[in-house]
């Protein structure tokens, strides 16, 4: 029985990861068909559901908003209430506010997290007044407090274009609007005409036609997205627009845009409650589309299945499951536990994979573009080697380290997502997919096997000092896998900088200039080039050679991350003032294991059985 549970085991895993890729119909309105219809916002087309998603990350950290008594909102269905009924998602607690002095200015509810925009709504002026004072500051020099009500007034804005994205938040009647403002405009021209000609002209005509530009002129700077298609595809395919913008086109004599029909169509039913009528609309708009736009249909449609399966989250899941079945084979030595944790591992990596190429493939681009996506890469890179490491040395400690790191690495991913779109265009100087192909993969390849190597160590350390099933031969081999993997780092860590030297030299003119980021990556290759020559030299043993190569994931953790909190050089892309507390607790776990690491042998559980080392 035992020869067959891994095998068991992987074949649920698999089966529930395919229970997840069939489409799941819509109960009443075809949320799913809307949330596939393009718009383009950050420099890119996407589908409506990725906008819905990414803001509700920003607004509320999470993918769907809780309903009492009732099944959680997905966030498209939340996009639509917001857009089209926003009296009513005016009363969802999707606000996140958890600091205890923000809650008390507001004077909301310390025993609850999550509050409305009705909730809200009193309190703006204090908001805004804060958050500008705030914002005034540089970003390293905020407090929680600050931070918060920075985030909580961007979140605010946020959410007020969403609601005025395809018709103005207060209008009872667009589509009657509209008819009116079609109308309206040759007797208004002609009223402005004659009044230029100082003749008698019609007051109240231009009165009206004044009223509705100026109402399209808030909309057009009020609108998040652009959701109106060029009218002209052949000539400029993403020259796309918002509502406001293309109604104030249709006083120049410009027709109007057959998407705005449709989406005051969808709105109309949607606040009837007429879901036969909605769908309709959703279906002729898709086919209105097609002729002109199949291409983007089709990537919005793809982008909608990747959105929805949710690969990085089902790895993660996996990674966990295996993680503990390694741990747990350690202490009573089952092989089946291994075996099983092996497996889940490949598969996780498997659907890793799936949803980094897919990644790829929607973007255009190689695997590495930002910070995000070099997470993704760095545990996927980190999962190889330790799937390696695993077949060669069959201890479980490798599979263990895989595990963590996909699983960590990915966690990292999901909370740099809740900055916003993760596809956002390249900024010009990145635009190279040579180079993002050769240098950014390649150094991303060395941070991948140095935080690997740390992770070794900081295995070696806790099983050697807490456990007592830590023998000298597991040691010996374990310094084997970690000199290893420092060799694969220094290579690919050294390859990298070099080729980030030649492409600096072509796009800054310098092959060189001490920049922060370039100061990390070579900050990187010397530490590991320091604990060769230290193993070499024999001036440390294998208890040094752990704790140099823990001091490793410090070295890279600060190149990673920390050169781009400082907020200056040519490489501070990926900003991220809220990664400082992590960063330096993640700093401060590794010296404290450091320390643990350093403790005399007398200390260690396992000590008796290991050599002191030099």
């Amino acid at each position: 029985m035992k020869t067959w549970l891994p095998w068991i085991l992987t074949g649920v895993a698999a089966l529930w990861l395919l229970a997840g890729l069939p489409q799941r119909k819509d109960p009443t309105y075809a949320t799913s068909e809307f949330g596939k219809l393009p718009v383009v916002l950050n420099g890119r087309v996407q589908p409506f559901d990725s906008m819905a998603r990414n803001a509700l990350l920003q607004i509320r950290n999470k993918q769907s908003v809780h309903v009492e008594g009732a099944r959680s909102l997905s966030a498209t269905e939340w996009l639509l209430e917001v857009m089209m009924k926003p009296e009513t998602a005016d009363d969802r607690k999707v606000f996140r506010i958890d600091h205890p002095e923000l809650q008390g200015l507001l004077r909301l509810s310390e025993n609850e997290k999550h509050f409305s925009y009705h909730q809200l709504k009193p309190h703006f002026e204090e908001i805004s007044k804060q958050a500008e004072r705030a914002d005034k500051l540089p970003p390293q020099g905020r407090n929680s407090f600050e931070r918060q009500v920075s985030k909580l007034n961007f979140t605010l804005v946020l959410y007020q274009r969403l609601k005025n994205t395809l018709r103005p938040e207060d209008s009872a009647d667009f589509a009657g609007e509209v008819q009116q403002y079609l109308a309206g405009i040759p007797p208004g021209f002609a009223a402005f005409k004659a009044r230029e000609a100082k003749a008698d002209y019609d007051k109240e005509a231009l009165r009206r036609l004044g009223e509705f530009m100026s109402r399209w002129e808030s909309l057009a700077q009020m609108a998040y997205p652009l959701i109106i298609p060029s009218p002209h595809p052949e000539h400029a395919r993403d020259d796309w627009s918002n509502v406001g913008s293309s109604l104030i086109a249709n006083a120049q004599g410009t027709p109007l845009n057959p998407a705005i029909t449709h989406y005051a169509r969808m709105t109309a039913a949607y606040r009837a409650g007429q879901t036969d009528a909605f769908n309709q609309a959703v279906r002729e708009y898709r086919d209105d589309l097609r002729p002109s736009y199949a291409a983007e249909l089709s990537k919005c449609e793809h982008e909608f299945f990747y959105n929805r399966f949710q690969a990085f989250y089902q790895a993660m899941i996996l990674y966990v499951a295996a993680f503990l079945l390694a741990c747990a084979c350690w202490f009573n030595g089952a092989e089946w536990m291994r075996r099983s944790a092996f497996q889940l591992v490949t598969l996780a990596w498997i659907v890793h994979t799936c949803g980094l190429v897919y990644r790829m493939v929607l973007e255009g681009r190689p695997p590495v573009t930002n910070l995000y996506s070099s997470a993704i890469f760095i545990g996927w890179g980190a999962v190889i080697l330790g799937w390696i490491i695993e077949r060669i040395h069959r201890y479980g400690i490798g599979i263990a380290a895989a595990a963590l790191l996909g699983f960590t690495t990915l966690v990292i991913a999901h909370n740099l997502a809740l900055g916003g779109d993760t596809m956002v265009m390249m900024q010009a100087v990145l635009d190279s997919n040579f180079w993002l192909a050769t240098h950014v993969v390649v150094v991303t390849l060395g941070y991948s096997a140095t935080f690997f190597a740390g992770f070794l160590g900081c295995i070696y350390i806790i099983r050697g000092f807490f456990t007592k099933r830590f023998s000298a031969d597991l040691a010996r081999s374990m310094s084997g896998m970690v000199y290893g993997t420092i060799c694969f780092a220094m290579l690919f860590s050294f390859a990298g900088t070099v080729l980030g030297g030649i492409w600096a030299d072509q796009s800054w003119g310098r092959f060189w200039g001490w920049d922060p980021k370039e100061n990390g990556a070579l900050i990187i290759v010397i530490w590991n080039a320091i604990i060769l020559h230290a193993r070499w030299s024999g001036l440390v043993a294998d208890r040094g050679l752990m704790n140099m190569a823990v001091f490793g994931n410090i070295v890279t953790a600060f190149s990673w991350f920390g050169v781009n909190m400082l907020g200056v050089g040519l490489h501070a892309y990926g900003f991220m003032e809220s990664a400082a507390l992590p960063l330096y607790l993640f700093i401060g776990s590794q010296l404290a294991l450091i320390g643990i690491g350093l403790a005399p042998f007398s200390f260690w559980k396992s000590g008796g059985a290991l050599t002191t080392p030099k």
